[in-house]
């Protein structure tokens, strides 16, 4: 499977989908102008990546701010993984969030709690 690398920018997050190296990582900040056409190939991908995933995925969400719009495909994405993980494969979200940062600890609340799957809140200390 092609790995995709999106460098970060101040409106888009840093997007990184190694399959061979197992690594899913999304981080930054999230408030694209037109959040479909950014997000878009990052689902395709991970729709290719669900006919044959890894034995254990681990998705690793860092972000600093996003806005109403990613928080939409942001869920779209986690959905996907819950999707994988009823089908009985390994799955955990690591919700990474500056320890002080109450906005994006109540989001990751709300995430695990609408997701049911194994959820890893991990703050970081500034």
């Amino acid at each position: 499977m092609e790995r995709i690398e999106i460098e970060p920018t101040m409106e888009t997050p840093k997007v990184l989908l190694d399959k061979d190296n197992s690594i899913i990582e999304f981080s930054g900040n999230s408030l694209p102008e037109d959040v479909n056409s950014f997000f878009v190939p990052v689902l395709e991908w991970i729709d290719k990546y669900i006919e044959s995933p890894n034995e254990k995925t681990e998705v690793n969400m860092r972000f600093d701010y996003y806005n109403t719009s990613s928080s939409k495909m942001i869920l779209r994405i986690l959905e996907k993984f819950r999707e994988l993980h009823k089908k009985g494969y390994s799955v955990v979200i690591n919700w990474h969030y500056m320890e002080d940062d109450e906005d994006m600890i109540e989001a990751g609340e709300d995430y695990a709690e609408h997701l049911k799957i194994p959820f890893n809140m991990i703050p970081i200390q500034q």
